[in-house]
């Protein structure tokens, strides 16, 4: 019994960093390449090799369905590329990749006072 629950929580986790990877990387695929270079990050190709091996690596470190012998330890690597482009580059990439019109308002807000 408690051999299952491990399994079914090391699955869980697994499957948790897959999720984010592919969050990630679909996130990405929605921001234009401009807002890359504007908020000072990596380009979006560069995010998109990371991020596409980051999904790659947590889908193959999966205990089921495929159980390869890999080093499970990788995964962790995928996360952390994951983490990183959700916790740093997505808020930096935002302001640059909102569309104009729409449903808010077209003009960022002045800083001038009145």
């Amino acid at each position: 019994m408690i051999a299952n629950l491990q399994l079914l929580l090391y699955f869980a986790f697994y499957f948790v960093i897959f999720v984010i990877s592919v969050w990630a990387l679909v996130d990405l695929s929605r921001r234009p390449a401009s807002a890359f270079t504007q908020g000072g990050k990596l380009t979006k190709t560069k995010w998109g090799l990371i991020l596409g091996a980051a999904v790659m690596i947590a889908f193959i470190a999966l205990p089921y369905p495929l159980n390869l012998p890999f080093p499970k330890w990788l995964a962790l690597v995928s996360a952390v590329a994951a983490v990183v482009y959700l916790v740093d580059v997505k808020p930096a990439i935002v302001p640059y990749s909102r569309r104009r019109g729409g449903r808010g308002r077209s003009n960022p807000p002045s800083s001038s006072g009145w």
